[in-house]
């Protein structure tokens, strides 16, 4: 699958925004791995505000949105409070957040892609590790994870649990 990847531009909001509740609609339908609800997270707002602040990325297969992915130098509180494998400073750092791939490219290796597309872009950057947090019953995330070289840290509370979501567990990958 061809698959190529641009900085999100205003005119993707709409689309994400469609593709967020669609990825949700299915996950609802089956197993929510990650917990997502419609109206909490991800949400349009989350779009704009990558695509605001020039960190948004797209997935694009055959002129299609397949997938999107934030990658921030902004931790979540929860994670400075982890020993990671390396002390630094967030400038130095990717945080992954909002990484949804459309259900319709499921299995396709989009995903893989696009973690592959980060750590080039890290590289390119001199960013020296990326840093994820994943719901801790989100199976087939942690297995992508761990299968593209993202190393187990911590398993931390991240606030959620008024949304049932307890536990998050931590990985990173050094650069």
């Amino acid at each position: 699958m061809d698959i190529s990847f641009r900085l999100g531009i205003e005119e993707d909001i709409e689309i994400l925004a469609q593709l967020y509740d669609e990825l949700i609609d299915r996950l609802m339908a089956a197993i929510n791995y990650p917990g997502w609800k419609k109206g909490v997270y991800p949400i349009r707002e989350n779009a704009e505000e990558g695509v605001k602040d020039g960190c948004l990325y797209v997935a694009v297969c055959n002129n299609k949105v397949a997938g999107s992915i934030i990658l921030r130098n902004n931790p979540e509180p929860a994670y400075l409070a982890v020993k990671w494998q390396a002390d630094l400073d967030y400038s130095l750092v990717f945080a992954v957040h909002t990484f949804v791939v459309h259900p319709d490219y499921w299995g396709n290796g989009v995903g893989s892609a696009m973690l592959d597309f980060a750590v080039e872009l890290g590289i390119r950057k001199n960013i020296k590790s990326l840093r994820l947090d994943v719901y801790e019953k989100n199976l087939p995330a942690i297995r992508l994870y761990e299968k593209c070289g993202f190393h187990y840290i911590d398993t931390v509370d991240m606030g959620l649990k008024k949304y049932g979501l307890n536990w998050f567990k931590l990985y990173e990958k050094l650069l």
